[in-house]
């Protein structure tokens, strides 16, 4: 009863209503929210609180800007459900305007990342150049992954969204996370309105997810990139459940020593040897490799098994 009365007192003021309707098309920064409500960001800061407190909206910051989105499942959808029905008939004139705002500030987050990208399109083209095209990386990625349901999707250093365009729809749950804002922005810009996804600012060695709860994780060029590559493996493996699988597409060994100043590349390139003792450690078989020759860097694939059978398997085994 008390949790209700949260929910009623927070609900009882416009902004507030406004905000969680916002909260029902995309996930918003609290300037975002200002900008759409034309009220002041500490104005919205207070209100957002309030729903937060409520648990209908949950905050989260990423450097200097903060994040809100709806909040726990079981308090929000049956107040959603309540308004849907009672605005069916006659919207609100407050909530229409908000929408057409909305838009507004869609179509400046879609143009910000796109200027953002095109000032660094450059240095993105010339390491595409030394490698097969994206899309045969990508045909191959689907190959290992295989066809069905994806269930709980990780990917890690998300970047611009890529992976959870190309396999976010076929996972019950997508979850891109990356330590670059303005990388996000742009994921954002190419995501939104995908219900199933969500994008968090974190930092591969610190996976927000609990034990055991992805079904199938992805490092998608972004291994050579870590200082110490075997952590980030163990941390990709420690979110895998049983059977989950973990996916990684990186460089074979190479002597390209410019990428280290140029790109910021951490390691040049991995053997299948080094991969397999990073995966043994972290609980992993390695399963299957592919390797993508066609350039002066050879892409490769590495897909790694979760050891223990998933819980329907066990379930099997034991009825057996």
């Amino acid at each position: 009863m008390a949790n209700a009365l949260e929910i009623f007192r927070a609900l009882g003021d416009p902004t507030r209503l406004r905000i969680l309707a916002l909260l029902r098309s995309m996930e918003l920064s609290v300037g975002e929210l200002a900008q759409v409500l034309g009220q002041s960001q500490p104005r919205v800061s207070r209100h957002v609180k309030i729903l937060v407190d409520a648990e209908l909206a949950e905050r989260r910051k990423e450097g200097s800007w903060v994040f809100v989105a709806l909040g726990d499942r079981e308090a929000v959808e049956p107040m959603t459900a309540a308004l849907d029905r009672w605005t069916a008939d006659t919207p609100d004139p407050w909530v229409v305007a908000d929408v057409a705002r909305l838009a507004a500030v869609r179509a400046d987050r879609a143009a910000s990342a796109a200027a953002w990208f095109e000032d660094h399109a450059g240095e993105w083209d010339a390491i595409r150049s030394l490698h097969v095209a994206d899309s045969e990386i990508e045909e191959a990625m689907a190959s290992l992954i295989g066809e069905g349901d994806l269930g709980a999707l990780i990917d890690i250093g998300t970047g611009t969204g890529r992976m959870l365009e190309l396999f976010g729809d076929r996972a019950d749950s997508a979850l891109g996370i990356d330590r670059s804002s303005e990388m996000l922005r742009l994921a954002r810009a190419k995501l939104h309105g995908r219900a199933n996804t969500e994008l968090r600012q974190a930092d591969l060695y610190a996976l927000p997810m609990g034990d055991g709860a992805a079904d199938i994780a992805i490092l998608h060029h972004v291994l050579h990139f870590a200082q110490q590559p075997g952590a980030a493996i163990a941390e990709a493996a420690r979110v895998l459940g049983p059977g989950g699988r973990l996916l990684i597409a990186d460089f074979a060994p190479h002597d390209r020593e410019e990428l280290r100043q140029k790109a910021a590349h951490s390691r040049l390139g991995f053997a299948d040897e080094q991969m397999a003792s990073w995966f043994g450690p972290a609980g992993l078989t390695l399963a299957e490799t592919r390797t993508l020759e066609g350039g002066e860097l050879t892409v490769k694939l590495w897909l790694g098994v979760k050891k223990g059978l998933r819980p329907v398997e066990t379930n099997r085994v034991r009825a057996a």
